[in-house]
């Protein structure tokens, strides 16, 4: 491998960069939803636990909101000096949908974040809960946009090619919900709440572990644990789904994430195993006979196209996209397992006295953005070697540009990023571990506590205002 290969240079320029971009966005959207929800419970019952918890958050919103519009900008830089040919080609269907993101969900989210982050006591609670909403439909919004064009460039649709070799629009309906999109929309707004989710539950434990009687530890530590048990099955579901799509558009992507180099009938699912691209097989394979066939043709004897089936030079990186699409389903197991065993510790109401379920969820806490990194390795090197796939190879989209000035820019990033996002997620991090709600009574414990008799009457209030 040439480690001096102008297009190898860019496309670790571009996976650095978009691997930071990409966790803050997935964790801004969901912190929007949370926020409003937040907001809305505080509105309906008058509960201050809400208002606390909606302001504890909204700050660490404010920061990771900032670092994802910061970190995305930089992917417009890029398009124009690494991928010009990309640009050019791809730019009247690209540039339009692109378009629509800014005009309609970032001039909403900026209309409205001032007023959800500095307006509370300015304006009326109704008003300001407005603005809350507005701004968790605009991440929705972003991220349908967002979606379209990252499906369009896996299963591109509608379109026709001119006289220049550009891709232009023929229908815009099909553009924008080709045949992929639906798919990578839910699973990726369901990765997004899933990634909140464990992040406030681990706060939640953190606290929890400190003192078990913190009532807003409580409420966010439940929430999180209501979301991960109530999501994890539907994206487990939603994920299937998006499977069979790849299946049917993207048979060399899924042939790599199987591990599967021969095609065959009755296909195992092969759950562990050392791909080989040179032997062509995957060596000490560990897996459950017919079960892959069922599951991607719902028939025992179904047959699975293997990689031998498609050009050698159209091959993803099998070992990459083999590898992290296990370190994602992985994950996604763990998360389910969090979800059944709150459930029952719940129903045990043993929820907030279990310290090593609490440390579990503490260490789950960066799961959630393991996991979007995992995916996101997963459908993008397996969309390789092509940048649109099946029409635009990525060596054919690359700007004619050198490697020492790819290089220099790509040194630049990685200097300036670990600095500037390593400080905003260190600040994060600080934030979240200071106690939630400053000054907030205890709840009552089960279990007994030596305490002195002062004290004692004032743990009793407050006792079943807590979610369970």
């Amino acid at each position: 491998m040439d480690f001096l290969d102008a297009t190898l240079l860019a496309r670790i320029q571009f996976a650095f960069t978009i691997a930071f971009h990409i966790i803050f966005p997935a964790f801004s959207i969901g912190l929007a939803s949370y926020l409003a929800v937040l907001e809305g419970l505080h509105l309906k019952t008058g509960r201050q636990v809400y208002l606390r918890l909606f302001k504890y958050w909204m700050k660490v919103f404010a920061v990771v909101f900032g670092m994802g519009v910061v970190s995305g900008i930089v992917m417009s830089y890029q398009f124009g000096t690494n991928w010009s040919v990309f640009s050019d080609r791809t730019g009247p269907i690209l540039g339009p949908l692109m378009g629509y993101e800014v005009l309609t969900a970032f001039f909403l989210e900026a209309g409205f974040l001032g007023v959800m982050l500095f307006g509370m006591g300015r304006v009326g609670p109704r008003l300001h809960y407005m603005a809350t909403l507005m701004v968790a439909i605009g991440t929705l919004i972003s991220a349908f946009w967002i979606l379209s064009v990252n499906s369009w460039m896996h299963t591109p649709a509608g379109f026709s090619v001119n006289e220049a070799g550009q891709y232009v629009p023929e229908n815009w309906f099909e553009v924008v919900f080709n045949p992929s999109f639906p798919y990578r929309l839910v699973h990726m707004v369901l990765a997004a709440y899933l990634t909140t989710a464990f992040a406030v539950g681990a706060a939640g434990a953190y606290h929890l572990l400190r003192d078990k009687r913190n009532a807003a530890a409580r409420v966010m530590f439940s929430m999180a644990l209501w979301m991960a048990a109530l999501v994890t099955p539907l994206q487990i579901a939603a994920g299937d789904l998006h499977g069979l799509n790849t299946f049917e558009y993207q048979p060399a992507k899924i042939a790599a994430m199987e591990g599967h180099f021969a095609t065959q009938r009755g296909a195992p699912l092969i759950l562990f195993g050392v791909p080989d691209t040179e032997a062509g097989e995957t060596k000490l394979a560990l897996e459950i006979p017919r079960l892959g066939s069922l599951i991607l043709t719902h028939e025992l004897d179904g047959e699975v196209r293997g990689l031998d089936a498609f050009p050698r030079e159209d091959w993803p990186n099998v070992p990459i996209v083999f590898y992290s699409f296990r370190i994602m389903i992985g994950i996604g197991m763990l998360m389910l397992l969090v979800g059944v065993v709150s459930l029952w510790l719940r129903y045990r109401k043993l929820l907030y006295d279990t310290r090593a379920f609490q440390r579990m969820v503490l260490w789950m806490g960066p799961s959630g953005f393991i996991a979007v990194l995992a995916g996101w390795i997963t459908t993008e090197v397996g969309r390789q070697p092509y940048t649109v796939y099946g029409l635009l190879r990525t060596a054919d989209s690359v700007s004619p540009i050198g490697a020492p000035a790819t290089m220099a820019s790509l040194l630049a990033f990685v200097v300036v990023y670990l600095l500037v996002f390593g400080m905003g997620t260190w600040y994060v991090l600080r934030m979240l571990r200071r106690p939630p709600l400053p000054g907030e009574e205890p709840v009552a414990s089960h279990e007994p506590t030596r305490v002195a008799p002062a004290a004692a009457t004032a743990r009793e209030f407050d006792g079943g205002a807590v979610a369970q």
